[in-house]
């Protein structure tokens, strides 16, 4: 069986430019035949959604694109990650299996059951997860043999005020957060972050969430592959939880549209 739509896309950039700013978090839409394993009902799941949503990121990427100098490509999850979470490791190496919430979540940001806990996540796995990674990996691939490179950036959002389930939520939590890899952020997409986003606020490090998206495939082997995380705290361009963008939103798309600028040069 396919999904009723597809459950991601590949929006094309400048022929040339390295940069993919991949937009994993920003959707809602859960189909009917994964809501039906679900075990929360209609007010729980939007009230989960609201909080585990990364609300209007896509706009930001959007904004971002069509700012910039040289247009990105962008990929975008079209389905929530209460469907799969494609930044999961699908097996035991993924640490946020202890809170319920590897690739495939059976609890909520707040504890409460999401699906059983012997779900056998196997059929998730196999219809959305892996033509997910199967799919990324290709567009860096397309990347690096057009542009020699690929230079992935990850959109993301957090709240203000700390969740249950994050397991390193105890650090700052700055108006933008910048997460590394130590193989795969170069110190210069680093130093171009922080310059960007600096007329925003303080731009911490690695708190409250660390680390990069990359695909297993150059993970740690491909150093053409360099990646950075940009977790943008939600009280800066929106009601929270799941409210409205406000007029933060054009000068988050601004710094990110200067940071693709920077790192496409």
């Amino acid at each position: 069986m396919t999904p009723a739509a597809p459950s991601f896309s590949l929006l094309p950039g400048a022929a040339g430019s390295p940069v993919i700013l991949h937009v994993p978090h920003s959707a809602r839409e859960v189909p009917a035949a994964v809501r039906g394993g679900i075990s929360l009902d209609e007010a729980a799941l939007e009230r989960e959604l609201d909080h585990i949503t990364d609300s209007h990121t896509a706009e930001i990427a959007v904004r971002a694109a069509e700012a910039a100098g040289v247009a990105p490509w962008r990929f975008v999850n079209r389905l929530s990650r209460l469907v799969v979470d494609p930044e999961r490791f699908p097996d035991e190496r993924e640490e946020m299996l202890a809170v319920g919430m590897g690739a495939v979540y059976t609890r909520t940001t707040h504890g409460e059951a999401v699906r059983p806990e012997d779900t056998d996540p196997e059929p998730l796995l196999a219809r959305y997860f892996r033509p997910y990674a199967r799919a990324m990996a290709e567009a860096v691939a397309e990347r690096l043999a057009v542009a020699g490179r690929a230079v992935i950036i990850d959109v993301h959002s957090y709240p203000t005020e700390r969740l249950p389930y994050e397991l390193h939520g105890e650090g700052p939590r700055p108006p933008v957060c910048l997460g590394t890899d130590s193989f795969h952020t170069p110190p210069e997409l680093l130093a171009a972050a922080r310059e960007a986003f600096a007329p925003l606020g303080e731009t911490g490090l690695d708190s409250p969430f660390s680390g990069t998206y990359v695909p297993l495939e150059y993970y740690g082997s491909e150093p053409r592959v360099s990646a950075l995380m940009v977790e943008i705290r939600r009280d800066t361009y929106m009601t929270e939880p799941g409210g409205p963008a406000g007029p933060g939103l054009s000068r988050l798309a601004s710094a990110l549209a200067e940071l693709v600028d920077a790192v496409s040069a």
